[in-house]
């Protein structure tokens, strides 16, 4: 199965299925001598772990954590990293009506006339587990983001139709939705509730705020900065959109207020406004990035709907099992870890970009 791998210099392969015995990824590209901090490597997959709130679902995996390879002491010695994260709470049993039918707004029918064999299982590798490795290999990459000043903070900017008024950082840890506004996740839960009462769900909008930057990171062309963080958060399984600044408002906009006008700025170049979102020309501008992601209603509802059979008859199916009545606050981890890992592959690739820049590091 092609796909399953991401990146270049810093690259990325995950495995495993939604019912398999365990999931994973393999991390190229590391540096030796990485100290990675466990605790916080934990506390990433704890973000996107199942079980958290009623707004989640009721699966129990604690997700813990395994590295295989790429370690000594504690200490990263510059071969691949693979962690695994083993599956103990699968229900495969509540998949078993759905072995001969295709579910709406999942992958069953696409997988089925691709490979004529699936794993209906919650999925397979189609499930929102499968992000799992994502996570663990995000967490990798932020702690090497952290040591060059780089920093991401991401977090839901709305679910359904409740959007954010204000923000307020500390907040968004504070509630089930990782919304950074106390009053929209209140009433975010009165929506959602709702939802839950009709036996139906919910998407949202992911938005994520990206600081310390140098400005020049990227290529032109192909692999834009831009255009790799937009195929990275869209190979995330429930992202539907994405947009970087102002997005699609920039459409009904004109130049003069579009254009972001320079000044300088305690001896450096600096940008008056953030309309590009932190992007010209593919490269990073030394600004904020800012992007956005659309993310779907969970498609696994309870709600009776029209399908066909593998055979090509027509049914009803009703899906039972748990799920997320809404997908977007364990989405949010997701979406920082393909960020985290585009860019630090972005910023590798840099270091070869200027003939100077390769003299001074070799003739040190």
């Amino acid at each position: 199965m092609a796909g399953s791998s991401y990146g270049k210099t810093f690259r990325i392969t995950t495995w495993g299925e939604s019912h398999g015995a365990a999931l994973g990824v393999v991390v190229d590209g590391v540096p030796a001598g990485l100290q990675l901090d466990m605790e916080e490597l934990q506390h990433f997959m704890d973000r996107r772990k199942p079980g958290q709130s009623r707004y989640t679902t009721a699966r129990q995996e604690q997700d813990q954590i395994e590295i295989l390879s790429g370690m000594f002491e504690g200490v990263t010695t510059g071969t691949p990293l693979s962690l695994m994260v083993r599956n103990q709470d699968q229900h495969s049993n509540d998949y078993s009506n759905l072995a001969e039918v295709f579910r709406p707004g999942h992958a069953d029918y696409t997988f089925w006339e691709k490979y004529g064999v699936r794993d209906y299982r919650g999925g397979g590798r189609s499930s929102g587990r499968e992000t799992i490795g994502r996570v663990a290999a995000g967490a990798i990459a932020t702690q090497i983001l952290r040591q060059l000043g780089v920093h991401l903070t991401t977090y839901a900017r709305s679910i359904g139709p409740v959007t954010i008024r204000s923000f307020d950082e500390e907040e968004i840890a504070r509630n089930a939705f990782a919304l950074p506004d106390a009053f929209a996740a209140k009433e975010a839960e009165a929506f959602l509730e709702g939802c839950m009462k009709n036996l139906n769900s919910a998407g949202g909008v992911v938005e994520c705020r990206i600081s310390g930057m140098p400005a020049g990171i990227g290529e032109t062309v192909f692999d834009k900065l831009d255009a790799d963080l937009a195929k990275a958060v869209m190979s995330i399984g429930a992202v539907k959109g994405f947009e970087i600044g102002d997005g699609f408002a920039a459409a009904q906009s004109t130049g003069t207020d579009n254009n972001d006008a320079f000044e300088m700025r305690e001896g450096k170049v600096c940008k008056m406004t953030n309309h590009s979102g932190g992007v010209l020309g593919g490269m990073s501008d030394g600004s904020d990035i800012v992007f956005r992601a659309a993310i779907k209603p969970t498609p696994s509802i309870s709600q009776k709907q029209q399908t066909v059979t593998t055979s090509g008859e027509n049914r009803e199916i009703e899906i039972i099992g748990r799920h997320d009545p809404v997908i977007v606050p364990r989405a949010v981890v997701v979406v920082e870890s393909m960020a985290a890992i585009t860019l630090v592959d972005a910023l590798f690739a840099n270091m070869s970009a200027r003939m100077d820049k390769i003299v001074d590091f070799y003739r040190k």
